[in-house]
């Protein structure tokens, strides 16, 4: 009797639960309902705050909760976004002008190229850009460069000393370890697998990594030349010497304008206005102001559409999301456009170091189907290699940022294998076949000469079908395709100069360049993919979920995370891939 009394209350307590969560998600979807209908109020005389600290990828996102619809949303705190609110601005009467406040920026160089490129248009306007900062990061300082004047404060530092970049190497690690990485590659430059293969790097990938490295300094600071009036050549003495350390040798560089603390830098803002001291200063930030934008661009009532389709992250096979390209969701966006009368043209957004070859070839199918139908212009954010470039080399036209890492035309394939770690457990695995090769892998067997030899026939068939596939859409020689190729990577301003994309520039030219296929003069974005999201993922959002992950970062810590991370993804890997050196940053 007892039992079934328990059963019952569990029941009972089951069933609550669930009427107070569908009752408490009720209650959510009206709060957050009534926020979103209130519109963002810009005051007269209002500055623009560009506080960047947030994670910005390229393409915000859209979600629909198939069984919550009424929690379906739309972000507007993307790249883009970002970039069309600064555009905004120039022509918003309210708006006299923008400051860039102690920011630790958090986006990749081709993006924050692109916010400093708005940031110059903006200026056209006449009205002011200004920057301050306790501590000027690099690529903070390389967004900030474009500003009419620059503060630091008194008791601050700059950084300013060129690009580099590191790798770790796990030979040792594995020999220690017992759990080895079988690796077969295909490209000389194909680095992404090295750090499982030897304790240093090698010529071949240091002479890439120095060749893109420059180039992309080299862009920065020619910007930052331009905008400063600093020569090239003094830039560089000033980063090797790292003349910047310190705020007065920050502005005897000329790389500053003024070394005062906040208040004085806004007192500054309030006096270009025509404000008194006393006088309060109307700031809005620019997430809000990207949502204030928003609608009024969509008050934009064109009939034609020109399809933004992002693919940003890594390229997995199976679904997709806002961090990673998986081809079912990309190409359900791509055959939507198609399918569409009123897009007249596609812009696909690739920022992606590659990733699965299965899926980048099926991606490239469903881009050569719809350039039959209208056309496909890429644009390349900060990162279009190897799987990223597969999946964009068959468009119409390429477009990439000077600053764009771009090639990693090679293939590798990478299988785990515990045979050592399991004997040093006391594990040992005997396996059973009907026939000689049954057993295509084992993760407690090495890789024999004949399961090797299938690994390596699967390799260079995708290798030759990528070259192919460059060749073709680049209307190069398969001569011309090797040269460039064997897993090189090239920054967007080299790409230029052996074919691999055909203009310099950012989505907005793509956008240009799409309307001009199309033969359209007006016309509407309409931004892809719809993400989905399911019951799991929505409790772990609003915290009644704990995730595996959450729990090991907390433990291990941001840094040991990152290497726990790197290890996970190489593991997780299946069939073969297309993968530029992910764990590449450049600091």
């Amino acid at each position: 009797m007892n039992f079934f009394k328990r059963v019952l209350s569990t029941l009972t307590g089951i069933i609550v639960f669930f009427i107070l969560a569908v009752i408490g998600l009720v209650l959510m979807a009206i709060l957050f309902g009534s926020s979103s209908e209130e519109l963002v109020q810009v005051r007269s005389n209002s500055v623009l705050e560009l506080k960047l600290d947030f994670p910005i990828n390229d393409y915000a996102g859209r979600t629909e909760f198939k069984q919550y619809s009424f929690l379906n949303e739309s972000k507007k705190n993307g790249l883009f976004n970002i970039i069309d609110a600064i555009n905004y601005a120039s022509i918003d009467d309210k708006i006299k002008g923008i400051s860039i406040p102690n920011n630790f920026i958090n986006s990749g160089f081709a993006q924050t190229k692109a916010l400093r490129d708005a940031l110059k248009t903006f200026k056209t306007s006449g009205k002011f850009v200004v920057a301050y900062a306790d501590i000027f990061t690099q690529k903070d300082y390389y967004l900030s460069s474009i500003a009419d004047t620059i503060y630091l404060n008194p008791a601050g530092s700059m950084e300013f000393k060129g690009l580099y970049t590191e790798r770790l190497y796990f030979k040792d690690f594995q020999e220690k370890s017992g759990l080895k990485m079988e690796v077969v590659r295909l490209g000389k430059y194909k680095s992404a697998v090295e750090p499982f293969l030897t304790n240093e790097m090698s010529d071949n990938n240091r002479i890439q990594i120095e060749a893109y490295l420059t180039s992309l300094w080299s862009s920065i600071k020619q910007d930052i030349s331009e905008s400063r009036n600093i020569s090239v050549e003094q830039l560089n003495v000033i980063a090797d010497s790292l003349l910047a350390r310190k705020p007065y040798l920050a502005k005897n560089s000329g790389l500053i304008d003024k070394i005062e603390y906040q208040d004085e830098y806004v007192n500054g803002m309030k006096y270009a206005i025509g404000l008194e001291p006393n006088d309060r200063l109307n700031t809005i930030s620019i997430k809000d102001y990207a949502e204030y934008t928003a609608s009024k661009l969509a008050l934009n009532k064109s009939k034609n559409r020109i399809a933004v389709i992002y693919a940003q992250g890594n390229i997995i096979y199976g679904e997709g999301d806002k961090n990673n390209i998986g081809q079912i969701t990309t190409n359900k966006a791509i055959k939507r456009a198609r399918e569409d009368k009123r897009v007249k043209a596609i812009v696909l957004r690739v920022n992606s170091p590659g990733g699965s070859a299965l899926a980048s070839e099926l991606i490239w199918r469903e881009i050569e189907l719809t350039k039959k139908v209208k056309p496909v212009i890429v644009s390349m954010g900060d990162m279009a290699a190897s799987g990223g470039y597969y999946i964009a080399c068959n468009a119409d036209k390429i477009i990439a940022e000077p600053t764009t890492i771009t090639g990693s035309i090679g293939v590798f394939g990478i299988l785990p294998n515990g045979k050592e770690l399991a004997k040093n457990m006391g594990i040992n695995a005997e396996q059973v076949a009907t026939n000689t090769n049954a057993v295509t892998y084992s993760f407690f067997e090495p890789l024999n000469d004949i399961q090797r030899s299938f690994i390596q026939e699967g390799i260079l068939d995708v290798y030759d079908l990528f070259s192919a596939r460059v060749a073709a859409g680049r209307q190069l020689t398969r001569v011309q395709v090797e040269k460039v190729a064997q897993g090189r990577v090239w920054t967007g301003l080299d790409a230029l100069k052996n074919g691999l994309v055909d203009e310099i520039g950012g989505l907005d030219l793509a956008l240009q360049r799409a309307a001009e296929a199309a033969e359209i003069e007006d016309y509407q974005v309409k931004e892809l993919p719809i993400y989905q999201k399911d019951l799991d993922k929505l409790l772990e959002q609003f915290g009644l979920a704990t995730t595996k992950e959450s729990i090991i970062k907390e433990e291990l810590g941001a840094e040991n995370y990152k290497i726990y991370q790197e290890i996970k993804s190489m593991t997780a890997m299946k069939g073969v891939q297309l993968l530029f050196p992910f764990s590449t940053e450049i600091k």
